[in-house]
């Protein structure tokens, strides 16, 4: 045999070339996948005129697959879930078998902010043209339901009326804004990010600039100290900070989302100023559009990015890029102060109040909507803010004129002094109407609130609302990963509706032990109708094993897994 010191070398195989992530930078634009395909061949904001056109006059069986599915989104419509599909079928169907004749269609709210004539527009819809619905989201804004094709027009020629539109709503575009819901009134701002809001809307939504991106990015911004806008999770976010010499402006952060491969945004650690925010925006969304990857959807969002480059790479590609200018380092926010939902009645600056009421789970309705204006007009108020709990805040109010209100408010299910579990229970859509969920969460999770309610009706209450997020797929747009209790839908056993549990979630700025994500024990999931003997278990044992000041969070990462079977 021939030694194998002798033999001779293999020739090298040529290293295989990496595949183009789709980078508009680096590799042009290609057509990757058939939602860059559909997005280059026609912008998606073309699709509005063929709506008023064609498809409202000749019906949703008119309208092609690439406008239905796709480019529609850009002005917020989705098609909704066809009724009587149970969550076996999610998997099994395909996206046309799922869905309705339908839309879902949300509404534009940048800032969560409207106008008492602005809601009752907003409820005039509801009632003319989505069968009653309207949940207030955890993105700020109006979601409706039972949309028909044929009425788009006139509903957006009501709330383009009174200075509302769903452009860029949903859709491979920078969607809503988050801002903070008290900006301009509460004692405590740092700053007021609503002309930021403003000035980005006017220069950059509904612009071809943006309008292709790699998928959705998604904008928060707040000057206010309890830290209100979740900036934690958000693809930028623009945080208020006291700069030691240049004064008040906002901390960057970029690359934060959850779905299923959560991650917590970057502190680039550049100090913006107020001047400047705007542009600095544009400039990391164009750092998105360009470098982001558009080969697969999966890692599409600007988190991967983020993490692949770090943040002093993309620092530098910021500044030298797209600012052509150095940002001076800024500190790093404090702490969160104070409740970021802003549940209860609070003062003004200028000596008036803020009202902030819990709804359960988002569920408004058009005669709610239409009640609350009358109520806040009524108390001297013709501002109103939705925010990214699913609360409503209603601003400006007469000091004499609280109580009233307060009083009107519950009447119609929202409240200014709700119980922990009204306050802190948020839940997404669910089956109802989403074609990806495969449980029920808008009726479960209400059904669980009325129940614990009962359960720990003469309980002392809990120092802090302890939040509890119900989601009906893996995608948490409930925010399950970062609730003290999250629920993420699944069928158990093949049929059974339930949840997996996710423990001890919160977010960063809040100081919790997790860090910011929650806790998930193997095997741990609850079938949808034994959830309130599981949830009052866990929090009794909490109440019953905590330390001295330990929260929900910590006690649940401290504990032994079988502590929280």
């Amino acid at each position: 045999m021939t030694d194998t010191a002798t033999r001779p070398a293999r020739p090298s195989r040529p290293a295989r070339a990496a595949k183009p992530q789709g980078q508009w930078k680096v590799d042009g634009k290609l057509t990757l996948n058939h939602n860059e395909a559909f997005k280059l061949e026609d912008d998606a904001l073309n699709v509005r005129q063929r709506i008023l056109d064609t498809y409202s006059k000749e019906g949703f069986g008119s309208i092609p697959p690439d406008d239905l599915s796709g480019r529609m989104r850009w002005w917020g419509l989705y098609t909704q879930r066809k009724q009587g599909l149970d969550g076996t079928r999610t998997s099994k169907l395909e996206a046309d078998e799922l869905q309705d004749e339908y839309f879902m269609m949300r509404v534009r709210t940048d800032g969560g902010a409207v106008t008492t004539d602005q809601l009752r527009v907003l409820a005039g819809i509801s009632t003319d043209f989505a069968r009653g619905t309207a949940d207030i989201s955890d993105r700020q804004n109006i979601q409706y339901h039972w949309i028909r094709i044929e009425d788009v027009p006139e509903i957006w020629r009501r709330l383009e009326e009174v200075g509302i539109d769903t452009v860029e709503a949903c859709g491979d575009c920078p969607r809503v804004i988050l801002g903070s819901p008290v900006a301009g009134v509460a004692e405590a701002e740092l700053l007021d990010p609503t002309p930021v809001i403003a000035e980005i809307k006017q220069k950059y939504i509904g612009t071809t600039e943006f309008s292709n991106l790699p998928r959705k990015f998604k904008s928060a911004i707040t000057g206010h100290p309890s830290l209100d806008v979740v900036h934690e999770i958000n693809d930028i976010s623009l945080v208020g900070v006291e700069h030691p010499e240049l004064g008040a402006g906002y901390d960057l952060w970029v690359g934060g989302g959850l779905s299923t491969n959560p991650q917590l945004a970057t502190r680039i650690g550049v100090f913006v100023r107020q001047e400047e925010a705007a542009e600095v925006w544009a400039a990391v969304v164009s750092i998105f559009r360009d470098y982001g990857y558009r080969r697969m959807r999966t890692r599409a969002r600007l988190k991967f990015l983020v993490k692949d480059w770090g943040a002093e790479k993309f620092r530098q590609v910021l500044q030298d890029e797209y600012l052509g200018r150095e940002l001076p380092d800024g500190p790093a926010p404090t702490r969160a102060v104070g409740h970021f939902d802003h549940v209860g009645v609070h003062e003004q600056k200028d000596g008036r109040r803020y009202v902030g009421a819990a709804l359960t789970v988002g569920r408004a309705g058009g005669e709610t909507l239409t009640r609350v204006a009358d109520l806040a007009e009524a108390a001297g108020s013709h501002r109103v803010r939705f925010t990214p709990h699913q609360k409503l805040l209603v601003l400006d109010v007469e000091p004499d004129r609280v109580d009233a209100l307060v009083d009107g408010l519950a009447e119609v299910g929202l409240y200014a002094r709700p119980s922990s579990f009204r306050r802190g229970t948020m839940a997404c859509t669910g089956i109802e109407f989403c074609k990806l969920a495969f449980v029920d969460t808008k009726d479960t999770a209400t059904a669980l609130v009325d129940e614990l309610e009962r359960r720990f009706a003469d309980d002392t209450p809990l120092e802090t609302p302890l939040s509890i997020h119900l989601n009906g797929c893996p995608n948490s747009c409930a925010r399950i990963q970062t609730a003290d209790i999250g629920l993420k839908g699944q069928l158990l056993d093949g049929d059974t509706p339930g949840f997996q549990v996710h423990l001890g979630g919160g977010l960063a700025s809040q100081d919790q032990e997790s860090g910011g994500l929650g806790r998930t024990v193997r095997g741990l999931r609850v079938a949808s109708a034994d959830l309130a003997d599981y949830v009052e278990r866990i929090i009794r044992r909490y109440t019953d094993g905590r330390e001295a000041d330990e929260t929900f969070a910590q006690w649940a990462h401290r504990v032994d897994e079988e502590v929280l079977a």
